[in-house]
């Protein structure tokens, strides 16, 4: 225990040096930024969100403001398939959103040579005129699973279908 005469100015050292640390211990933590303290161009980037902007966490707001960062930067061509794939994303029905996220999952735990041949293989397919693919499509939801994993099987590694979880068809 510390003689009487040391507590107090100890006590008062060790508060101080606690204030001087808090400001850089809270900038660890994101900040609540409410809709109306975002700038115009953030505010038109992040548009879509503005009825839940303010109900995200702190974390998930900081990531979508670095997102709209990172989106200035970007060629305009890169930018409108990035609107269209958001356009998508909010039009599909939580199990379709489920499916892709369960989708994206088995795709990343693939090898890279599986996903370079499953990029492949989608890009040929989109390649198809839209009646095709349409017919494909189609076709594919038929069948039973037993008749996919033989078309697969037949279809070989340059098959305009990959496997079982492509493309999300509903179906599986």
């Amino acid at each position: 225990m510390l003689p009487r005469s040391f507590r107090l100015p100890s006590l008062f050292a060790l508060l101080f040096g606690l204030m001087a640390a808090t400001p850089s211990y809270a900038q660890n933590f994101p900040t609540q930024h409410p809709w109306n303290t975002l700038s115009p161009a953030q505010r038109n980037m992040l548009s879509p969100l503005q009825s839940q902007w303010d109900s995200f966490p702190p974390r998930r707001q900081e990531h979508m403001l670095e997102r709209a960062q990172q989106w200035l930067t970007l060629p305009p061509g890169r930018q409108q398939e990035i609107r269209d794939r958001i356009a998508r994303w909010q039009q599909m029905t939580p199990e379709q959103r489920q499916q892709a996220r369960e989708n994206q999952h088995l795709y990343d735990t693939l090898p890279p040579a599986k996903q370079q041949q499953l990029h492949d293989a989608f890009q040929r397919f989109q390649q198809l005129p839209p009646a095709q693919r349409d017919a494909l499509r189609r076709q594919w939801q038929t069948q039973s699973p037993e008749q996919r994993q033989q078309w697969l099987r037949h279809l070989g590694p340059n098959s305009t279908l990959p496997g079982k979880h492509a493309f999300g068809m509903p179906g599986r």
